[in-house]
C-alpha cells in the first residue's frame, strides 16, 4: 500500500502536481490532499474521484504516508516537513526553505540523484531547474568555469497574485503583489534585496547551481527579472567552458542529448519562445553563439514552463526517482 499526500493542492503548483500525477499515471493506493485552513473543504476531482481538501495540522502528519509533495510556502514546509519525516514519509518540498540545508538533497533528476541522508528532498528554484538541465551535459563534456544568468521570469512564478497583477494592470488597476506595475513593464527585482544589492532570487540561483552541479568553486552570477508574461521562464546563460569548444560542438551536444530540445535555426527565425514552452515538459535551448569578448565563452538561450519542469513536473520526477530507489 502506497500512501501519497499533496500539500498545497489548491494552489497553482499543487493543481499542476495533480495534473502531472494523472498524466504520468503514477501508481499509488491512497491519496490525501491538504491545504491551508482557508481552502479546506474544497472539492477536487482526480481520476474520476472527488476528494475533499483537508486543513493541514500537526496530527494529520501521523498518517503513515510514504511520500509527501509539498507546495505550500517556506514557513509551512519548515514546520510540517520534519513532522512528516519523523513519521516515516519522504517529503519532496517545492519551497526555498530546505534547499541549502546541509544533508538535504537538492534534486533535478536529469542531473543528480538523492542520497537520502534525510527524508526531505528539496525542489530547486524554477529558473535554476531549467538552467542546470543544459548545463549538466556541458559540464560533463567540457567542464564549466563560469555561468552568468539573466532571467526573464513569468508572473505565474508569483502564484495567483502575480497573474492577477498582470491582468488587473491591463485594466489600469494598481498592483497588490509587486512594488510597481508589471503590465507593460519589466521589474529587475524578484524577492527581497540583500545587503550586497543582489536579490534572494539571484542568490538562490547562484547557490543552488553550485550545489546541484556539485561544484562549490564554480563562478556564478545572476540578474533576475520579472516580465509581463503569463507562463514560462526564459533564461540567458553566458557560459565559460574549461575545454575548448565551438558553437557547432555545443549544438551537436544538445542535439544528441534527450534532456533538452535544440531549437536553433535563426535563418528561419526559429529559437526557443516562452509561448512554445508553455504546457510542455521539455527544456528548450537555442540562440547559441560565441561571446567574442571572453575566451571560450558562449551565449545560450533557454525556455521552459515554470509551473511544469520548474516546479510540479520536477517534483513528480523526483517522486518517480525515489519510488524506483525504494523498489
Amino acid at each position: 500500500m502506497t500512501k501519497l499526500a499533496v500539500v498545497g493542492a489548491t494552489g497553482l503548483v499543487g493543481e499542476k502536481v495533480l495534473e502531472v500525477l494523472d498524466r504520468k499515471n503514477i501508481q499509488f493506493d491512497e491519496l490525501v490532499l491538504f491545504s491551508s485552513p482557508r481552502s479546506a473543504g474544497k472539492e477536487v476531482e482526480f481520476q474520476g474521484k472527488t476528494y475533499t481538501v483537508e486543513a493541514l495540522t500537526d496530527d494529520k502528519t501521523d498518517g503513515q504516508f510514504d511520500y509527501v509533495i509539498m507546495s505550500a510556502g517556506g514557513s509551512t514546509s519548515e514546520h510540517f516537513a520534519p513532522l512528516f519525516e519523523e513519521n516515516g514519509a519522504i517529503v519532496i518540498d517545492n519551497s526555498s526553505h530546505w534547499r541549502m540545508h546541509e544533508g538535504i538533497d537538492l534534486i533535478v533528476p536529469e542531473v543528480n540523484e538523492p542520497k537520502l541522508n534525510r527524508k526531505i528532498i528539496a525542489n530547486p528554484n524554477c529558473s535554476t531547474i531549467q538552467s542546470v538541465v543544459p548545463l549538466k551535459p556541458l559540464q560533463d563534456k567540457f567542464g564549466l568555469k563560469r555561468v552568468a544568468y539573466t532571467t526573464y521570469q513569468a508572473v505565474s512564478g508569483s502564484g495567483l497574485a502575480g497573474k492577477e497583477d498582470l491582468l488587473k494592470g491591463e485594466q489600469g488597476e494598481e498592483p497588490t503583489n509587486y512594488p510597481h506595475p508589471i503590465y507593460n513593464n519589466v521589474l529587475p527585482h524578484i524577492d527581497s534585496f540583500l545587503e550586497d544589492g543582489y536579490t534572494k532570487e539571484e542568490q538562490k540561483m547562484i547557490d543552488e547551481t553550485r550545489k546541484i552541479l556539485n561544484d562549490n568553486t564554480l563562478n556564478v552570477t545572476a540578474t533576475c527579472v520579472r516580465v509581463p508574461v503569463q507562463d514560462s521562464h526564459s533564461v540567458h546563460m553566458n557560459v565559460t567552458l574549461d575545454k575548448e569548444a565551438t558553437v557547432e560542438d555545443i549544438k551537436k551536444l544538445f542535439d544528441e542529448d534527450d534532456r533538452v530540445v535544440l531549437v536553433d535555426n535563426v535563418e528561419n527565425n526559429e529559437y526557443p519562445l516562452a509561448i512554445h514552452s508553455t504546457g510542455k515538459d521539455e527544456v528548450f535551448v537555442g540562440r547559441i553563439r560565441k561571446d567574442e569578448s571572453l575566451d571560450n565563452t558562449f551565449h545560450i538561450w533557454c525556455t521552459s514552463d515554470n509551473l511544469l519542469k520548474g516546479a510540479s513536473l520536477n517534483a513528480v520526477q523526483v517522486l518517480e526517482q525515489v519510488m524506483n530507489l525504494n523498489k
